[in-house]
């Protein structure tokens, strides 16, 4: 198992096409790879489920930790969190 915390940039946060674009790219990762928010008890959902990931809520600012397991798991994670920081294109 590898994690990694990264803090959402963009003003909109993980709306409707930054969500759909991170599970997409989670879906090409053959490891289970699950997202929760850092400062919350709420519990961890499934990064390749475009439901999931919308019903987070999750804002400008807010800490993820993203978890992958499996054989590209640091892959995963790396990719994953060097999408959030980059803002999704997004000013």
């Amino acid at each position: 198992m590898y994690c990694g915390s990264v803090t959402v940039q963009n003003i909109s946060g993980l709306h409707a096409r930054p969500a759909s674009e991170f599970v997409a790219r989670a879906k090409g990762f053959q490891s289970k790879i699950s997202i929760r928010r850092m400062e919350s008890d709420k519990p961890v959902g499934n990064a390749k489920s475009i439901i999931v990931l919308l019903s987070m809520g999750i804002c400008q600012g807010e800490s993820v930790e993203i978890t992958a397991e499996g054989p590209d798991e640091q892959e995963a994670v790396a990719e994953l969190t060097a999408l959030i920081e980059s803002g999704f294109g997004e000013d």
